[in-house]
């Protein structure tokens, strides 16, 4: 009986990072335009897309330019549907100059176009196929070697 309670209780908490109103998004992914290739995070879009049918793109600062390619590249590909765009301004402590610095932040929130679907069917059937021609060429070039 007390477990069962324990599991309740785990269960319904609210994750936070540091500030009470912002629950955590298990669809949000934080932009740095140094750690990750541009693609990294297109792909990353696409399959929070079919997990959870949209997804929150966030950036600060330089890394914001990044976040509006990303988003334009989902879109101008019809993958995704702009939902809502938030702007503000967020204090983040300056290690170097040891005061807090104002930053641009940016959060996109992308939802799946109606041909998602069908635009993720038709890209795994690509690799599908690419894989096959790719694995007769590798069993023909083994042949020509044993000959």
């Amino acid at each position: 009986m007390a477990m069962e309670q324990i599991t309740e209780g785990v269960s319904s908490i609210a994750l936070t990072d540091g500030d009470s109103s912002s629950v955590k998004k298990n669809n949000r992914i934080q932009v740095s335009n140094t750690k990750k290739p541009l693609f990294f995070y297109v792909n990353l879009a696409k399959r929070y897309m079919q997990q959870y049918n949209e997804v929150e793109l966030s950036a600060l600062g330089m890394a914001i330019a990044t976040v509006v390619t990303i988003a334009e590249i989902l879109k101008n590909n019809g993958f995704a549907a702009e939902k809502k765009i938030t702007t503000s301004t967020v204090g983040i402590k300056d290690e170097s100059r040891g005061r807090p610095v104002q930053k641009a932040k940016i959060e996109i929130l992308l939802g799946k176009s109606e041909k998602f679907d069908e635009l993720m069917a038709a890209a795994a059937a690509e690799q599908a196929a690419a894989a096959a021609a790719a694995e007769q060429a590798d069993a023909g070039a083994t042949e020509e070697q044993e000959s």
